[in-house]
């Protein structure tokens, strides 16, 4: 009896890869987060409160946009999706008294990273201004995706954030905060 059990063991233990519809198709959670977002953008514009006297385009046309984006690129990850499923397959064998190994994994350090410093510009952004709070978040999150430059990513983090404050002043007519830089500009 104790063989019988025995040969049924490893057959027990193998997993047989997931069936169905949904099976290799889990990127549809991401794209249901991204036209999250997109009918978030919309609710917004459509509730946005636009000053008479505002100047073309607008305090509505930069939410629009990605508005518009997001739900293409929704659409766009959905039918990738459909039309190109992960295949469903077991994890590779492993050697005996490791973890089986994944074709992917998450890269935890790179995300806490990007969470921190978009928490650090949510704090800073008041008292130190969008121009250096921007750029210390633009340098952190290419950083964390692996940029190592160190003169080159901290200068195009501060131009880019500056650009940011130009288009947003002089193209849209709104301040973004100007922080500890206010009256030097």
């Amino acid at each position: 009896m104790s063989s019988d059990t025995t040969q049924h063991a490893p057959d027990a233990a193998r997993q047989e890869p997931p069936r169905g519809f949904f099976a290799g198709r889990s990127e549809l959670v991401l794209a249901l987060l991204v036209a999250g977002v997109g009918a978030y953008l919309t609710i917004g514009v459509v509730t946005m409160d636009v000053p008479p006297g505002a100047r073309p385009p607008g305090p509505q046309f930069f939410p629009v946009l990605i508005a518009i984006a997001s739900f293409v690129l929704a659409a766009l990850l959905a039918v990738q999706t459909f039309r190109h499923p992960e295949p469903a397959s077991a994890p590779a064998a492993a050697p005996a008294g490791s973890a089986p190994r994944y074709r992917t994994h998450s890269d935890w350090k790179s995300l806490s990273m990007v969470l921190v410093a978009f928490l650090a510009f949510c704090l800073l952004l008041e008292p130190v201004g969008w121009i250096l709070s921007a750029a210390l978040m633009f340098w952190a999150i290419s950083y964390a995706l692996g940029s190592r430059r160190r003169y080159f990513d901290p200068a195009l983090a501060l131009v880019f954030s500056s650009f940011i404050q130009v288009a947003f002043s002089a193209g849209l007519g709104l301040a973004l905060p100007s922080g500890i830089l206010e009256g030097m500009f």
